[in-house]
């Protein structure tokens, strides 16, 4: 089972967060200017179509319906706020929205190259109206709106539409950077948009055939569910290196910014950061090969390609020439790549003191950060005896814990989107006895309980598992399991995401050729299975509830997979043969409720949070933001409170030390934890 990684799907995904973004003009580089399909397009085109039909769970056909479904989503990924499209375009594109079906089983995918020019066109098109728009004096004293609902929002059908949209979008983005941390404005402010737009359109006629097709081919598999997609050989590759933790380069997140390629991150322990010389901020602009190849200028590259470039084999130079970002003179750093373990998405765990003890000492409670379920697969299906493992890393910190005479411990699932299937089901063996997991049923209906099959459990005192919103798949069997067998409380969100199928990765190279070394065609992520708690309930929509509800703004956002196009539904099996362990008393359950709610009322923290969601409420019923300058500052504090709670889940598994930080949040987490372990004492005693 996977789930897809937060960076690569979030846009696409959580429709909500990619608003956001792209309401403050955060352009998600999904386009460009590719030079037609190929014979091995098509063919990859017919090999999709023909498994989607025979092994997606959901049984359907790839017909007509599925044709309409997937121009709508096509349409949406490429212009999700309908400012480039002009309604004449829609039109033609809906006279083959029937059609879509065929052709992609007769491998013709030059429908979706017709639509990307389309779009091409109308982009340089807007860029230049977007020239002329900020050579003109903007009034920001007038009260108007712009529609900041996809939904409301019409396709221009003319160009005084279009220029009157753009009008709007560039004031609005204007006084996005007003508001903005650096408060851009005047002619720096116009500059910045116009590196901005321009940047983006070179990005879009930058996108090659391998990108489009993933697209396009993945606007018809999400036809089918939003979990199912295509990956070309470079997304496969980057998925691989998400689950097996680990790549070959130098250790540093980059990012495009108005051309160019900067530094975000430093991977603790990589070369870069070892090396010291390159720093967060500053601009890669060229990058050369080995002691004395030839340095290649980058700048305006597409991202995709400066990362090719940098990556390389350990122990071999990569130069790279840097504008730093605090605005010295440009340097050339040599840096020998290596091998890097991707830290900050590996387990962590650390141990923290809360509440009092009858002796008087406090508790001693294990906190374990786990952002993801992953597994080198490839070392796994090599037989590897050190490949990496959750379940591995997670064994090692409770066997920790258990030498430092812990009292209990807290997993951390709150911002882990899931991962490996197998890993869920081993690491939830480390918390009970021998019994169901997880039940799984494939297309024909036959349904089978996935077992832990090891004796015993590492970890047997009380447990408490986190959850928000974004914990997801792999996550919810875990979770679900816990809740279901009573070994633990699940504290966190009203509910998990609600992901409750498993996918399947194909390899089509393999899948047509059935040879090693087969051709580098990329892969199918298919949805093949639904999961089922050991209760026989299923996840899939909505998601493992809380035993203790905190307050939290992520409850809140649309992006649980009931907010996605074209979820499947939710449904039930027979309860699987399990033994429910009592370790979570309804009484006891009571007595926690009451005393973390009455936390949360005297906390300041989760005060704010309160009013925190109570605004984002109310704007988020608003179809329309202010262009009024007074009013639109207040209004973006509420629309930057979705961006911030989204770039604190990302800054909860991309920490730059490896220790765990005690907010107020995981304070009143351990705080339900002790009162928890105290009352399990007082049951006892009684």
């Amino acid at each position: 089972m996977s789930h897809p990684t937060r960076s690569a799907t979030r846009a696409r995904q959580f429709a909500a967060v990619w608003l956001v973004l792209a309401l403050l003009g955060v352009c998600v580089p999904a386009c460009a200017d590719p030079v037609g399909p190929g014979a091995r397009d098509r063919q990859i085109a017919r090999t999709v179509s023909f498994l989607l039909g025979r092994d997606h769970v959901s049984k359907h056909k790839l017909d007509a319906e599925m044709s309409r479904r997937a121009l709508t989503v096509y349409l949406k990924s490429l212009d999700p706020m309908k400012l480039y499209f002009n309604q004449s375009d829609v039109d033609a594109f809906n006279t083959k929205a029937d059609q879509l079906d065929d052709m992609a089983k007769q491998g013709e995918v030059g429908f979706g190259y017709e639509v990307f020019q389309v779009l091409l066109k109308r982009v340089d098109e807007r860029v230049a109206m977007a020239d002329k728009l900020l050579a003109m004096k903007q009034d920001f004293t007038v009260d108007e709106e712009m529609v900041k609902d996809p939904d409301t929002a019409q396709y221009a059908r003319n160009d005084a539409e279009a220029m009157e949209r753009w009008r709007k979008k560039v004031k609005f983005d204007l006084l996005a950077l007003k508001a903005d941390k650096k408060k851009l404005e005047g002619p720096a402010a116009v500059e910045k948009l116009q590196k901005r737009y321009h940047s983006f359109a070179r990005r879009m006629h930058q996108t090659d055939n391998d990108e489009l097709l993933e697209m396009y081919l993945s606007s018809i598999t999400e036809a089918f569910d939003p979990h199912t997609s295509y990956m070309s050989p470079t997304t496969l590759e980057n998925f691989d290196i998400i689950m097996r933790l680990g790549l070959e380069g130098i250790g540093a997140a980059l990012q495009s910014e108005d051309g160019y390629t900067v530094v975000k991150k430093l991977i603790p322990g990589g070369a870069a950061e070892k090396g010291g010389r390159l720093k967060v901020d500053d601009k890669i602009v060229g990058v050369g090969q080995g002691e004395e190849g030839p340095m290649e200028d980058v700048t305006e590259m597409k991202l995709s390609d400066v990362v090719q470039l940098i990556r390389g084999k350990p122990a071999t130079v990569v130069r790279l020439e840097v504008v730093p970002g605090d605005g010295g003179d440009r340097k050339i750093i040599n840096i020998t790549r290596e091998r890097i373990e991707l830290k900050d998405s590996e387990a962590r765990g650390q141990v923290f003191d809360a509440g009092t003890r009858p002796d008087g000492k406090p508790y001693k409670i294990g906190v374990v950060d786990l952002p993801s379920f992953y597994m080198d697969m490839t070392g796994a299906r090599l037989g590897l005896p050190d490949f990496r493992s959750t379940t591995r890393d997670v064994r090692r910190i409770l066997e920790g814990f258990n030498t430092q005479g812990v009292d209990a411990v807290v997993l951390d699932l709150r911002s882990n989107g899931g991962g490996s299937l197998q890993e869920a089901i081993n690491l939830t063996g480390l918390f009970i006895d021998e019994g169901p997991v997880v039940q799984v049923k494939d297309s024909d209906g036959h349904v089978v309980p996935y077992n832990d099959l090891e004796s015993g459990a590492v970890w047997k005192g009380p447990l408490v598992v986190l959850i928000s919103k974004f914990s997801a798949s792999a996550s919810e069997i875990l979770a679900g399991a816990i809740q279901d067998y009573h070994r633990g409380l699940i504290v966190g969100d009203h509910t998990t995401h609600g992901k409750g199928t498993v996918q399947s990765l194909m390899d089509l190279g393999q899948q047509l050729y059935q040879v090693p070394n087969a051709p580098k065609m990329g892969a199918l992520k298919i949805t093949i299975q639904q999961f089922y708690r050991p209760d026989g309930d299923s996840t899939q929509e909505r998601g493992v509830v809380s035993d203790i509800e905190l307050p939290s703004l992520t409850t809140h956002l649309d992006v649980g997979e009931a907010d996605l196009d074209y979820p499947l539904a939710f449904d039930q099996v027979k309860a699987a043969d399990y033994k429910k362990l009592g370790d979570v008393d309804p009484t006891i359950l009571d007595s926690l409720r009451r005393r973390s709610a009455e936390r949360c009322r005297s906390s300041e923290d989760f005060q704010k949070v309160n009013k925190q969601i109570a605004r984002y409420l109310e704007q988020k019923e608003k179809k329309y933001i202010t262009l009024q300058e007074t009013k639109f500052m207040e209004q973006l504090k509420d629309l930057n409170a979705e961006k911030d709670e989204v770039e604190k889940i990302d800054q909860m598994d991309n920490s730059s030390d490896n220790s765990i930080k005690r907010d107020y949040y995981l304070n009143e987490a351990l705080a339900i934890t002790a009162d928890y372990l105290q009352l399990r004492l007082v049951a006892r005693a009684n």
